[in-house]
């Protein structure tokens, strides 16, 4: 099959969105398979393109090995340059960039927007790592020498991102390994090409990256998936989304022919829990977006609410009172929290969690007519620990509020599952929260605060199936370079 290479307008112009940008230029990908991206509110077709081939995959990650030397090897202040151009170009097209993730993911606009500016606050935060990677000499045991221990670029990292958030999740691993000076190859989520890859390319050539450092191959993970990862060129692998998928990515990666670092962001069932002492406010306030913004569809999502017995039926009917309060429906509407959700296989999904929630006997305090894709928020009280609902991750806007008897028992519930993501815990005692805090498994634990929370100078992740690694400021440097021990003997 030919490939025409051509100059594309702009995707996020809303001009044409039917190329790639695979080794330094815009074409088609080269598989027999056409990608139809649909607006999942309302079943529009957003675009199509032709899928990437493993033969691209090959040349996208040739080309971001040739190119990588010579952009390492730029000036701290170029690298920081086009950083800080990338987050004004972002900021520029806040309004184009808005609209598409409302069309190509379902954001609602306060979503979006948030999306947006955590995106322009990693490229400004990743504007500082070139001048922040330093090195270090130590004394040696042997006469006439020491020892330099050198941080450089891993090389090439692959990226593979999510659809749930995907401008931010794709640029919270692309900006920062390439201010450090990698090159870099996104495959984004198949439902969110233009958002979770084009975008960020047109951004990123526009603000003076040179040819063949960031390439986006968009294709089947059936036909490119394990070509993307077990390719000899890339030395780190940067996996955003579900635990069984990120677990066949470290396996390929880590037990393949060619070994390579991971860096895993997975799912979660994030705990939210009230003691007897919160202010039940302040909680209701935080635990209704922090279950329902983006309709439940983010990986820190509450997943449970777990309230300790004295304040559990206050706590169980004001928190029902405020998300029967919560609008949903039109994404592109002023004030919509939830949306829909991202395609029909999610749904399903989501329609099998209510029935069973509901046959295993947990009580329905507020539900609502399916319509679409859009899942009306869903309410469950007196869950117990072996339900389903509290046991997986939902990533949708159902809900489910658990009883603990006390303290030790909210602790005990709170661990009470494989994942270790986010957390949060009320009390107005913030002693007493730290305490609880510290013995809570998890990569996060916030105090009287919801457990979505993202901040570009902070450490992020997870542990147990949560994964492995931490992005963000000092950690995202230590993750995307590579130390290199230098011994230099004096004669």
């Amino acid at each position: 099959m030919s490939t025409t290479t051509t100059e594309a307008p702009a995707p996020f112009a809303g001009q044409d969105t039917t190329f790639q940008y695979i080794a330094g230029g815009w074409r088609e990908g080269r598989s027999a398979k056409i990608l139809t991206v649909t607006n999942p509110y309302d079943d529009t077709v957003v675009t199509t393109i032709r899928q990437a081939s493993a033969a691209d995959v090959g040349d996208a990650y040739r080309a971001a090995e040739a190119a990588q030397t010579g952009w390492a090897a730029r000036p701290p202040a170029e690298r920081q340059a086009v950083m800080r151009r990338a987050a004004q170009i972002l900021e520029e097209r806040r309004a184009e960039i808005v609209d598409w993730l409302v069309r190509e993911s379902g954001s609602t606009l306060l979503k979006a927007n948030i999306e947006v500016s955590l995106a322009v606050g990693i490229a400004q935060e990743a504007a500082s790592f070139p001048a922040r990677v330093h090195g270090r000499i130590f004394d040696s045991n042997t006469p006439n020498r020491e020892m330099r221990v050198y941080r450089k670029p891993i090389g090439v990292v692959g990226v593979i991102s999510p659809w749930n958030f995907p401008l931010h999740l794709s640029q919270r691993s692309v900006a920062p390994a390439l201010a450090l000076g990698n090159a870099v190859v996104i495959k984004p989520a198949s439902d969110t090409p233009v958002t979770g890859g084009l975008i960020l390319a047109r951004i990123f050539e526009e603000a003076g990256l040179p040819a063949g450092v960031l390439s986006v191959v968009i294709g089947a993970g059936s036909e490119i998936g394990e070509d993307f990862v077990a390719h000899p060129v890339p030395g780190l692998i940067s996996f955003t989304g579900s635990t069984p998928v990120g677990q066949k990515v470290g396996t390929v990666a880590v037990g393949g022919k060619n070994l390579k670092k991971v860096a895993l962001e997975l799912g979660g069932n994030a705990p939210l829990v009230v003691l007897d002492d919160a202010d039940l406010d302040a909680a209701v306030a935080a635990a209704v977006p922090g279950a329902f913004l983006h309709s439940g569809q983010i990986c820190m999502s509450v997943n449970r609410i777990i309230v300790e017995a004295p304040v559990y039926e206050e706590f169980v009917s004001r928190f029902a009172q405020a998300a029967k309060s919560v609008s949903y429906g039109d994404p592109a509407a002023e004030g919509t929290l939830v949306g829909p959700v991202v395609n029909d296989s999610q749904l399903t999904g989501l329609k099998q969690k209510i029935v069973w929630a509901k046959e295993a006997g947990a009580r329905t305090v507020l539900e609502g007519k399916i319509n679409g894709r859009v899942v009306p928020p869903h309410v469950f009280a007196d869950v117990t620990p072996e339900m389903e609902i509290a046991r997986e991750e939902i990533f949708g806007p159902v809900v489910g509020i658990l009883r603990a008897e006390d303290e030790a028992h909210a602790l005990q519930l709170a661990n009470d599952h494989v994942f270790g993501l986010s957390s949060a815990v009320f009390t107005q005692n913030l002693d007493r929260g730290l305490q609880f805090a510290h013995q809570v498994k998890a990569g996060m634990t916030f105090i009287n605060e919801m457990t979505i929370q993202d901040e570009a100078h902070v450490a992020f992740g997870g542990e147990r199936n949560s994964g492995l690694g931490r992005f963000n400021g000092d950690w995202a440097i230590e993750e995307f370079t590579t130390d290199h021990t230098i011994g230099v003997t004096r004669l």
